[in-house]
């Protein structure tokens, strides 16, 4: 009898373990033949998917393990594609006792090399919009029902505003006006969060577009539009953090996928002080909180030193690369991740597309802090974060400084700007460093007014200066707010981006006298540095303030243009002695601002806050 119920018991065993088998999403959805690296990550997800051994039967490819994990719902399958290996369908045969489930694996060829995919650079212009808050293309996926609740309400700044792909693509003529050559969006990808999540920074599915942005193919779409009018697509992506509601958090894969996964119980939050990576005092206390918290309570800290969790993550950034060819990358939080993890990251993109660029959010505003992650730095070594391009926190926190003050010589106004530049000896490669004078977490450089003056002229230094440039939108059209009333009122609407705003500033016509005036000097600008070698590669000198006055040149094959700000209030006039050795035997030049002539004999007289960008 005994015998018999252990027969029937092992037997409904059995039926349940294979009813409870299914595979219901794979990770990657698909993937590329012609790879470098030939080892294949695949993320099944499915009900009892774990007690299932597996099996492929294809030309080139061999199974190299499989991993199960602590949730029973997971399985990792790593596959080995031979270089030979022809696109196709890849049966993957999952099998449980007797019972086998047959899934069809997509190959596909890739649309070029590694080596053909360009990334951004000094020659470009970076425009960072948000796209639930530039132009709302299609109102029909502003509420999709299924997902976490939220609302949409444009009266509400930190609710869901109706932004979306669409609505970019309808206003590709705007952006081409411009001058722009590379738009930057905040993430693109679902956020299946609780009321809404609108800014994008708390990831749900890191293969999958939030449908209230539009679908995957949409985005392939936008980009491959904006390839045809010379505009580069660069993605935001998040590898320290995913959203609360995150599949993985309802569901651990394994409790080491995340930092601190007992969060219900001890709650440990990042301190947001960076500085023990470089600190040669820094406690591990300091270090572990820094690294390993969560950013808030509901962005999950993960954990890149599980070598699964950075396979996935590295093969997620390829991914879009391939599927959407995609331009760029800006990695969100970069020294919250392990740092390790990170170089190797770098390391393995840059063998796989080495045209290609990343920048990473470094907030800190002391350049040798910036300088040290920087790839190649002396300041690291031996380590290497082999990432090419930092943003330079402080030019932006120097010019928001100056903007307030009169410029004079030692340390006032646009002397803090000078004595930044100063430390460009700490890169490796001051080029490669991406410059902003605000963005979607700072206030606007206009906080609550509308100083055009002042605007122009830190917009002059920074589409001029040795740097990639990266502006805000709504800048060109003095758009302005704090932080200090809500992260919502620096991420305002783009005013005509909605059916039925009272204002259209994506027009000559909808816009004001002064917001005109703001578009055309942008528009003149920018237009101008496209494409123009003596900015996008030039070399830079730049002089000491003088009579409240800062001038550099760039110079490129005997291509000269030589840029004066007066960063004071007040009528200048400077003896223009000072700067023989760039302006030599020359009597005049054209400024590009205006399209005025220069005379360069004797001094120049200076406006209150003028600025020139005088070609020789």
């Amino acid at each position: 009898m005994k015998k018999l119920l252990f027969i029937l018991g092992s037997f409904l065993l059995s039926l349940n373990t294979y009813a409870a088998m299914n595979v219901n999403k794979i990770d990657p959805p698909f993937w590329y033949t012609g790879m470098k690296n030939p080892e294949l990550q695949l993320m099944v997800y499915g009900e009892g998917i774990g007690n299932a051994s597996v099996s492929v039967n294809y030309p080139g490819v061999s199974l190299s393990s499989t991993v199960k994990l602590e949730s029973n719902n997971y399985l990792l399958v790593y596959l080995h594609l031979d270089k030979e290996v022809k696109p196709g369908k890849l049966p993957l045969t999952f099998t449980i006792g007797k019972k086998k489930l047959v899934k069809e694996y997509e190959l596909k060829a890739r649309s070029k090399k590694g080596c053909e995919h360009k990334g951004f650079d000094a020659s470009d212009a970076l425009y960072l919009l948000m796209l639930d808050r530039f132009a709302n293309g299609n109102p029909d996926n502003d509420n999709i029902p299924g997902m976490s609740p939220y609302k949409v309400d444009r009266n509400d700044p930190n609710a869901r505003h109706g932004g979306d792909l669409t609505g970019i693509e309808q206003h590709l003529d705007y952006f081409e006006d411009l001058g722009v050559t590379a738009l930057w969006f905040t993430p693109v990808l679902e956020n299946n969060m609780e009321g809404g999540s609108y800014h994008g920074y708390a990831t749900t599915d890191y293969y999958k577009v939030d449908p209230r942005f539009g679908t995957n193919e949409e985005y392939r779409q936008l980009i491959a539009k904006s390839h045809e009018r010379g505009i580069k697509i660069v993605m935001d992506m998040i590898f320290n953090h995913c959203g609360v509601e995150h599949p993985w958090i309802k569901d651990m894969p394994s409790k080491d996928f995340f930092n601190n996964p007992d969060h219900e119980k001890n709650f440990v939050q990042t301190s947001f002080k960076l500085t023990p990576h470089v600190d040669p005092y820094a406690s591990k206390y300091d270090f572990d909180q820094m690294n390993n918290g969560w950013f808030v309570t509901v962005m999950p800290d993960l954990n890149q030193k599980n070598p699964h969790v950075y396979r996935y993550l590295v093969q997620n950034s390829f991914w879009w690369i391939e599927y959407a060819n995609i331009d760029g990358i800006r990695m969100d939080t970069y020294p919250y991740a392990d740092y390790d993890a990170m170089s190797n990251w770098m390391k393995e993109l840059n063998e796989e597309y080495p045209n290609y660029n990343t920048v990473g959010e470094t907030w800190v505003t002391e350049p040798a802090y910036t300088a040290w992650w920087q790839k190649d730095s002396k300041l690291s070594a031996p380590q290497n974060s082999n990432l090419k391009t930092v943003m330079d926190f402080s030019f932006f926190d120097k010019i928001n400084t100056a903007k307030n003050e009169q410029t004079e010589t030692w340390f006032k106004g646009l002397d803090r700007v000078y004595n930044s530049f100063v430390y460009d000896f700490l890169y490796p490669n001051p080029t490669s460093v991406l410059a902003f004078i605000e963005n979607h977490d700072t206030d606007r450089f206009l906080g609550e007014g509308s100083n055009l003056a002042m605007l122009k002229q830190a917009s002059t230094l920074l589409l001029t200066t040795r740097r990639i440039p990266q502006l805000y939108y709504g800048t060109e059209i003095m758009m302005n707010g704090v932080k200090s009333k809500s992260d919502g009122y620096v991420r305002k609407d783009f005013p005509g981006g909605w059916a039925g705003d009272k204002e259209n500033a994506l027009t000559a016509e909808g816009r004001t006298k002064l917001q005109n005036e703001c578009y055309n000097f942008y528009k003149t600008l920018l237009n101008w540095r496209k494409g123009n070698d003596v900015i996008g590669k030039g070399s830079m000198t730049q002089f000491m303030v003088q009579n409240g006055v800062y001038a550099y040149a760039r110079q490129y094959e005997g291509k000269t243009v030589f840029i004066m700000l007066n960063g004071t209030d007040k009528e200048t006039t400077l003896p223009l002695t000072f700067y023989k050795e760039i302006l030599k035997d020359k009597v005049q030049g054209k400024d590009i601002l205006t399209g005025k002539i220069i005379n360069l004999n004797g001094e120049l007289k200076m406006a209150p806050r003028e600025s020139l960008v005088i070609e020789l």
